[in-house]
């Protein structure tokens, strides 16, 4: 385990929070992208999973590129300067605000998350562009109205944001409320902006096993969710070509990215804008 969470300025009360003796959605995703930020109960839970469905970690990289790929359409294409990334996760190469700001160093983001294991490890991600400007929230994407009060220190939200949200969504149970939750985000940003999402997808029964393996290690659960339903977040947005695909098959870049067999990853992705 790396020794920054033990050794970091955000102090007793946020380690304090951090469990060790269970599995721990971040730092599961971690160590399947590479990344050190884990612990053993992290690792022992992913080499399991790994023997189960071994395309989990296919999952955990397409979709670290995809988000890359992204964010560079959005700031690259579209001109948006703005970005709040839900769910943040563990900082580990090409993050929201280093992609956003290679394209366009005056672009400002906001990371929200809730979890003390990214509490800890904000000082990473608190970094910008003299131009730019990159801040942190410890809040709660079950509301939405505060997390856009907070972020509105930061962003103007009657300007055209990215909302970012990836592999967050399914660990909202119910799908109802995973909806309603990015209808109301979604509703308090300008028009010209735009939904970043994807999601692991029901779509092989190694899958479907890998997330119940995961779930019953009493990490809190995700749920692995349809296609259709992927879809349904993005209800009412204008869908950006090539709408809702498997996460490598959305505008893949050939130089210096392996382009995987799309079949063997099963998660799905989208970006849709906000008329």
């Amino acid at each position: 385990m790396s020794e920054d969470i033990s050794q970091d300025s955000a102090g007793f009360a946020t380690r304090s929070r951090i469990d060790t003796t269970k599995p721990h959605s971040a730092r599961f995703w971690n160590y399947f992208v590479g990344g050190k930020d884990n612990y053993e109960v992290d690792r022992e839970i992913g080499d399991e999973i790994k023997g189960i469905f071994p395309g989990l970690v296919d999952v955990a990289q397409t979709s670290r590129q995809f988000l890359g790929r992204a964010v560079r359409y959005l700031a690259g294409e579209q001109g948006i300067r703005q970005f709040l990334d839900i769910g943040t996760g563990l900082p580990t190469a090409d993050n929201t605000h280093e992609v956003a700001q290679r394209v366009a160093p005056d672009a400002r983001i906001v990371y929200v998350d809730n979890d003390p294991i990214v509490l800890a490890h904000a000082h990473a991600l608190l970094t910008s562009t003299p131009e730019g400007r990159t801040d942190y929230l410890d809040a709660d994407l079950y509301d939405p109205e505060a997390v856009l009060r907070a972020a509105a220190g930061t962003l103007d939200l009657t300007q055209p944001v990215g909302l970012v949200i990836l592999n967050t969504l399914g660990h909202v149970g119910d799908y109802g409320q995973a909806r309603d939750l990015v209808r109301r985000l979604m509703a308090g940003l300008g028009s010209g902006s735009h939904l970043v999402i994807s999601d692991s997808t029901a779509t092989s029964e190694g899958m479907i096993a890998a997330s119940q393996a995961y779930n019953a290690s009493g990490a809190v659960p995700y749920y692995v969710r349809s296609v259709e339903e992927i879809a349904g977040f993005l209800d009412g947005l204008e869908l950006v070509e090539p709408g809702v695909v498997r996460v490598p098959e959305w505008r893949p870049e050939a130089p210096g990215e392996p382009v995987r067999d799309g079949a063997a990853v099963d998660a799905y992705c989208a970006v849709g804008r906000k008329s």
